[in-house]
């Protein structure tokens, strides 16, 4: 299936075992304000490829900044956050597992109980 522009859509359908996205940020987030707050996915990987600006982590322990062209792997089990870390736009691919999107499309539905959202997604807010 031929997704394009893959801006604002996915690839991958509904019975694809990942998903691919490209997301954008416009500077509005920070290390203060994350795109995605520290969380954890206990039985999921995760990895973004940045194709403009610059994204910061926060990796376990490590502080690390992903510039374009960089790839950053998140294995699961290791809590993780990520912003904008960039004074302008930051676009990047973020590839998941279906479980991953099903979180995150479950978050963005609307106002409710974040925590148990993420537990039935086999992940954790910490």
């Amino acid at each position: 299936m031929k997704v394009s522009p893959l801006r604002g859509q996915r690839a991958g359908s509904v019975d694809s075992e990942f998903v691919v996205v490209e997301w954008a940020d416009e500077g509005v987030t920070s290390r203060e304000r994350p795109i995605a707050p520290l969380h954890v996915h206990h039985a999921d990987d995760e990895c973004w490829y940045v194709l403009e600006g610059a994204l910061g982590f926060r990796v376990g322990d490590e502080d690390l900044e992903a510039r374009a062209g960089d790839a950053v792997f998140v294995p699961r089990g290791t809590p993780h956050a990520y912003w904008n870390a960039h004074a302008g736009p930051t676009r990047y691919l973020l590839v998941m597992p279906r479980r991953i999107a099903d979180l995150i499309e479950a978050l963005h539905a609307g106002p409710g109980d974040y925590s148990a959202i993420f537990r039935e997604h086999e992940s954790e807010l910490m």
